[in-house]
């Protein structure tokens, strides 16, 4: 088995066990609920001593004492953002961004691909290109005003 049947499999593990979004709202029914609410209350006792050598001392605890339950709130919804036009011949304005940085990204990915493909030696070629083509990217991205 070659080195890049490894990388390859090596990365198809890492990425199959990331966390995806598909399953970001899934939770597992099953367990123990219980309708019963508590809340712990801070007791002090006094424990009266006995003489000069047993003087009195004071006990500190938690007890445990029943309340009633709050009352449960609904499970908020997800509720898509509106977008509202702004205005096509008023007095208002609103900022639009309408700055795109496709030129210097595919610009600056070329140049980065080719620069790691220039600088990689035999041994990290396989990573130095990717690496440079996406290091291009963002800065050709930033620099063309995106």
């Amino acid at each position: 088995m070659n080195k890049l049947t490894k990388v390859i499999g090596a990365l198809a593990l890492i990425v199959g066990a990331l966390p995806t979004p598909a399953l970001a709202d899934y939770s597992q029914g099953g367990g123990m609920k219980s309708t019963d609410c508590f809340k712990k209350v801070y007791r002090e006792e006094y424990i009266p001593g006995t003489g000069a050598s047993n003087p009195g001392r004071v006990r500190k605890y938690y007890e445990r004492q029943k309340v009633a339950c709050a009352p449960r709130r609904a499970r908020r919804t997800y509720r898509q953002p509106t977008w509202i036009e702004p205005h096509s011949g008023g007095a208002i304005q609103g900022k639009v961004d309408d700055n795109s940085c496709i030129e210097g990204s595919i610009l600056g990915g070329i140049a980065g691909g080719a620069a790691g493909g220039t600088l990689a030696t035999k041994k990290n070629w396989i990573w130095s290109i990717p690496a440079g083509i996406i290091g291009g990217a963002m800065v050709g991205c930033q620099v063309d005003g995106g």
